[in-house]
């Protein structure tokens, strides 16, 4: 069936005129559609190899956004995240046979930023992701099924870890020594934000599990954050884990898989840019979760250099590579950052504690 046929079987406003490629995403193939009416959709073929059990995934989309959108009409607002667009017969995804697409509105003048080039735009990322944790600071977390189960279970991801490097699948632990010694030495790490959810001092909440900047639509002409999009990996866990990743992508001085760790170090400007952007718009959050946020910072960038660490030893099957030893630059990357948040957590935590 071609994308036309698809596109049609959505309740949209008129009949497409425009269909091409979109965006630069690596999971779904996303479209960009325009009507004969002038009406404006993104149009995606979801991965269903990652995401196998596509009703769950579309039920956890319409419920967060339907909250989300309730939040921003009490409020008189424009929408603040993604709109789905039904099919012709009240679906949020057309089955073609096994392929399944979804179709949203379109978000006009807006831009989705790949870098931290200016500091004000993760500022604004910030500021989105804040409310978007905040308009489902009432919501039941516990309603959403885990699309990818255990995604940010630190121990289990630990446990996974020490699976790899029992087998050895590349023959690569003798030459990664220091590298495996540094995430043996944090194990530590592992079970606290864990066992503070399953024991109930911090609440379950929405996370989103992507907070990069090219995860928020910004104002084209104002600058100012618009919608938090991407809403594939929205589960139940803890605050912390959204903000300890946006700090892991954006507070890098360089880039993810940088070679040259002289070049790669934590910027704490950023993390304070951050911090004050995320909790001038979340205020509903706990003084116990809240004392968490610099840690899960650590955590999430450990949690990342041990997931990249493990596919190195099992031979690249997991992450995309594009040459020799990339996952471990990449894991070694996510280390030094961990080494440079360590020495200043003390500064991290009081910075959050004065917001």
């Amino acid at each position: 069936m071609e994308l036309n046929e698809i596109a049609v079987k959505f309740a949209i406003a008129g009949a497409p005129a425009v269909i091409r490629p979109h965006g630069e995403g690596h999971i779904n193939l996303t479209y960009y559609v325009e009507t004969d009416k002038g009406a404006k959709y993104i149009l995606q073929k979801i991965n269903n190899k990652l995401f196998a059990d596509v009703a769950a995934l579309m039920r956890n989309i319409e419920l967060v956004t339907s909250h989300i959108a309730k939040k921003n009409a009490a409020e008189k607002k424009q929408s603040t995240c993604l709109t789905i667009v039904m099919t012709k017969d009240g679906k949020p995804f057309y089955d073609n046979g096994g392929e399944f697409y979804r179709m949203y509105d379109y978000i006009d003048d807006a831009i989705a930023y790949q870098s931290v080039s200016d500091p004000a735009l993760f500022y604004e990322s910030a500021v989105a992701f804040g409310a978007f944790q905040n308009y489902l600071s009432d919501f039941d977390a516990s309603q959403l099924t885990e699309v990818l189960p255990d995604f940010h279970n630190t121990r289990k991801r630990f446990s996974d870890f020490k699976a790899s490097l029992k087998a050895d699948k590349a023959g690569r632990a003798a030459s990664v020594k220091e590298e495996i010694d540094f995430v043996l030495s944090r194990e530590k790490y592992c079970d606290r934000i864990v066992s503070m959810l399953k024991s109930g001092e911090i609440p379950l909440r929405v996370t989103h599990n992507d907070t990069k900047l090219n995860n928020v639509m910004i104002d084209a002409k104002t600058g100012k954050a618009r919608a938090v999009i991407d809403l594939d990996t929205v589960m139940p866990g803890c605050s912390g884990y959204d903000f300890g990743d946006s700090i892991r992508f954006g507070c890098n001085s360089g880039a993810e898989d940088e070679p040259d760790l002289s070049k790669v170090y934590f910027k704490f400007d950023l993390f304070e840019s951050y911090s004050k952007g995320y909790l001038s718009t979340l205020k509903n959050i706990t003084k116990a979760e809240k004392a968490q946020l610099a840690f899960c910072a650590i955590l999430m960038t450990y949690e990342c250099g041990m997931r990249f660490l493990a596919d190195h030893l099992d031979g690249d099957v997991y992450f995309r590579t594009k040459r020799e030893n990339h996952n471990l630059d990449r894991a070694r990357t996510q280390f030094k950052l961990v080494s440079d948040m360590e020495k200043q957590l003390d500064k991290m935590e009081k910075l959050i504690e004065s917001l």
